[in-house]
């Protein structure tokens, strides 16, 4: 039997190629008859960033500070979404049924789409991915390979390189 892909979760960065992840995760809900849950994943203020924000400024105050903009940040991700997608769906109406929600999660990237994945049962990921030199990879990391390392479903990588005529 052939599997079955109903869910598709796609973690968007609103870079440069959103667009073109974007329809090819629009392409594949149409074929298999899918939805798409699309997230973005803000990253926890690291730790040395913490120790600095708290050498200058009283700990309570740098908790309600990083609270504050953290909610600021998530409300203005959420919606910088929800416009990237009415204004893509807009030349694409007949798709706009297939977006089942939208979300902006908290967390290690990389896991937190994984975790995302499982807890709404995703048949398939689909996420672009960034080039970096093997150097910038080394010390970045890339989230497109982590993800393909811990998911248990398929992940489906768009390239930054895709033939561009795709965008229009």
């Amino acid at each position: 039997m052939l599997p079955q892909i109903k869910k598709i979760l796609y973690p968007a960065d609103l870079g440069e190629q959103s667009r073109i992840v974007l329809r090819y995760a629009i392409s594949m809900a149409q074929k298999y008859g899918a939805t798409i849950r699309i997230v973005h994943v803000l990253e926890p203020l690291g730790t040395v960033g913490a120790a600095l924000l708290e050498t200058y400024i009283p700990r309570d105050m740098a908790e309600k500070m990083h609270t504050d903009a953290i909610n600021e940040v998530r409300t203005k991700m959420q919606q910088r979404l929800e416009a990237f997608c009415a204004e893509e769906l807009h030349t694409t109406s007949a798709e706009s049924h297939l977006i089942d929600s939208i979300q902006v999660l908290d967390g290690s990237v990389a896991q937190t789409i994984v975790d995302e994945a499982k807890k709404i049962e995703a048949d398939m990921i689909i996420m672009g991915t960034h080039n970096y030199t093997m150097l910038g990879e080394f010390f970045i990391g890339s989230v497109a390979r982590r993800v393909t390392q811990i998911a248990q479903i398929p992940v489906l990588v768009v390239p930054m390189h895709i033939n561009k005529t795709f965008e229009s």
